[in-house]
């Protein structure tokens, strides 16, 4: 994998690059739709290609390897062939979703043990495995098996999770560089730095992440209940620390103005379920502020989603259409809040790139941060 930075905005840490993969290049800063089960939910390829301008989307482990499995995977030939995308594709390593499982899983330093949400059945997670499960899913870029700390947590909970996050990642990147891909594509391996919302911690995650030298870095366990101001700053201290010549990804974040403060930071790369999981909630984030299209006020209202929008959903459907569909439950009223609010969400971090590219990327953002914060 290859990284080049073009511009950097110089009020701001933030910078408009290309990663290269052997799927293709993705321009930073760039969003990631999640189709966590192999599926953006209710978004079809063609239109994550056509109308959204997906770069690259995320897969996720534990799901995958739940369903539909890996013997099936690997007979499919990966995830890119199983699921007809021919572009890059970024898998995380079911740290986040073991976490998420908390009366069914034990941490132990092997690995973590844990019951299948979906029948009960016990399986365990260790740093090898998941390479190796990764390996069979194919994506380009993968990532190293973490604990995401809870928030709030104790200062000796979030360094002895740390540490343990630390060993796995030792282990981890030994059984990867002794292993090779399955497809005849190239894969890349990002450590994540964890901490919880503790300064020296993160600082010493960082530290010991960057000295392995990888192609990329991610933060992991950031957006899980904490403060917004908190987030930025353990932000701001890991990318003091993070190489500036590789990509940095922000997990799970975020809002469209959390993903704008943190391309103000130095991030490169995120993923959200938030644009499809609001969007099929009746929640629409647009250039003026955000919709509750539930509202009764937008029940007579024929105007398109979204004056000049960012594809070709906000001006096909009227803002009247769109909430009888989702009052109504209608499906295709799902599928037309995701497709507008993935395409908002790429449209953001293009037009991020484009005024770090022509220096006006600061006074842009501060106008755009007040615009998207309004509930219209």
């Amino acid at each position: 994998m290859k990284f080049e930075i073009f511009e950097k905005e110089p009020k701001t840490k933030a910078r408009a690059g290309e990663i290269t993969t052997d799927h293709g290049k993705i321009q930073t800063p760039i969003f990631m739709p999640v189709g966590t089960v192999g599926s953006v939910k209710g978004v079809n390829q063609r239109d994550l290609i056509d109308d959204v301008k997906a770069q690259i989307i995320l897969g996720n482990t534990y799901h995958l390897y739940l369903r539909p499995g890996m013997d099936t995977m690997q007979k499919a030939g990966g995830l890119h062939k199983f699921i007809n995308w021919d572009r890059p594709i970024l898998t995380d390593s079911g740290g986040y979703q073991v976490f998420s499982l908390a009366e069914n899983r034990k941490l132990k330093e092997d690995g973590a043990h844990f019951r299948s949400h979906i029948d009960g059945s016990k399986h365990i997670f260790t740093p090898e495995n998941i390479v190796d499960i990764q390996r069979i899913i194919g994506a380009d870029i993968i990532m190293a098996f973490d604990e995401c700390t809870p928030y709030p947590c104790d200062y000796d909970y979030a360094k002895r999770s740390m540490e343990l996050t630390h060993r796995w990642l030792a282990r981890g990147l030994k059984h990867f560089d002794a292993t090779e891909p399955l497809y005849g594509h190239k894969q890349t391996f990002f450590p994540i730095v964890q901490g919880s919302v503790f300064k020296d911690l993160r600082i010493e995650s960082a530290k010991t992440i960057a000295s392995h030298e990888r192609d990329g870095y991610a933060i992991g366990g950031l957006s899980v209940g904490e403060p917004v101001d908190e987030m930025y700053d353990m932000i701001e201290v890991v990318n003091e620390i993070l190489p500036e010549d590789k990509p940095r990804y922000l997990m799970g974040v975020g809002t469209p103005v959390n993903i704008l403060e943190g391309i103000a930071r130095g991030i490169d790369m995120f993923d959200c379920v938030m644009p499809t999981r609001n969007g099929r909630n009746g929640m629409l984030f647009t250039k003026e502020g955000i919709i509750n299209i539930k509202n009764v006020k937008w029940k007579n209202d024929f105007s398109p989603i979204e004056e000049n929008g960012a594809s070709f959903v906000d001006t096909k459907f009227s803002k009247a259409y769109l909430r009888h569909l989702i009052t109504s439950k209608e499906i295709l009223g799902a599928t037309i809040a995701s497709l507008h609010n993935l395409s908002f969400y790429l449209w953001l971090v293009g037009e991020a790139r484009n005024k770090i590219l022509d220096g006006s990327f600061y006074s842009w953002k501060n106008e755009m941060v007040q615009k998207l914060s309004v509930r219209l």
